[in-house]
Order: structure tokens, then sequence, then C-alpha cells
């Protein structure tokens, strides 16, 4: 299933990261800031633009030192609890997401094996273990292997 942004979807999106999105041309821009932890954050998606010769959804977080891009976005977990919305981009054996916090934090990870989505984490160094427990409330959405519809 492709993951289509649609305006009921960045309505979650902002309820969860609390800040309203600007619609700018081809993307849905969202800005926020936490002067308490000395933090700015730019989120913007870009819903079924061309990424070279195909089209699919793009997610930029700028960041005050970084800028991360996630091509061909299939999917996203809101995370209410902790104020989190998880971007995920997937081929049939890595996943790789970015993680927007509403207080303006971001994390990203690149090429996460499958198989750390789920587990026992024990096993894992600590490092591994962070992206794997950090990926795992993604794993009902992600495919399976071998090209198993989601659910």
């Amino acid at each position: 299933m492709k993951q289509t942004f649609a305006k009921t979807d960045i309505k979650k999106i902002e309820k969860i990261l609390g800040v309203t999105a600007k619609f700018k041309k081809n993307n849905f821009r969202f800005e926020f800031s936490s002067i308490q932890d000395n933090r700015q954050l730019a989120l913007e998606i870009y819903p079924n633009i061309a990424i070279g010769k195909k089209v699919g959804n793009l997610v930029s977080a700028y960041t005050q030192n970084t800028h991360f891009q996630l091509h061909f976005c299939s999917g996203y977990v809101l995370s209410s609890d902790i104020g989190e919305v998880t971007f995920i981009a997937e081929t049939k054996e890595k996943v790789s997401a970015i993680v927007v916090e509403k207080e303006g934090g971001c994390t990203f990870y690149a090429n996460v094996d499958r198989s750390l989505l789920s587990g026992d984490y024990r096993m894992l160094s600590l490092d591994v273990m962070l992206a794997g427990i950090a990926l795992s409330l993604t794993k009902d959405i992600v495919r399976k292997k071998k090209g198993a519809a989601k659910k």
C-alpha cells in the first residue's frame, strides 16, 4: 500500500506535534521550537512529487545543524503518549525513518535491518538496540518480507 498524505493525515500529525502546518505550493511545512531546550525544527511533507523518474512522498526535516530527507515515505506512526510522529520508508530488507518530537527533537535511522524490529533486544549492542526499540512500533505497518501486503 502506498501512503498518500491527505489533509486528514496532516491534521492528525498537527494534533500530535501541536503545531499547524502551512501549505506551500507543493508541501506542508511545520515549524516549531523549544526555547527551553534550545531546539528549532522545520518539517516538510511533499506528497506525491517527482523523485527522479518515479513519484513518491518526500519528508524533510531541518534542524539548526542538520537536514534529513526520507525519500519514498511509505507510512507513518502517531505516538500521542510521547508526542512523536515516525515517518518510514522501506525496501525489501531495510527500513529507514525520521522520528519527529513535538519539542523539536529529530532522529534519523537509515537502512535498519527488518529483523531488529522485533526480537530479543538484550542480545544487541546498546547503539543497535536503540534503533530496534525506536522502530519497533512501526512493525505493524511495515511490509512483511517477500512483498506481503501491509495491514
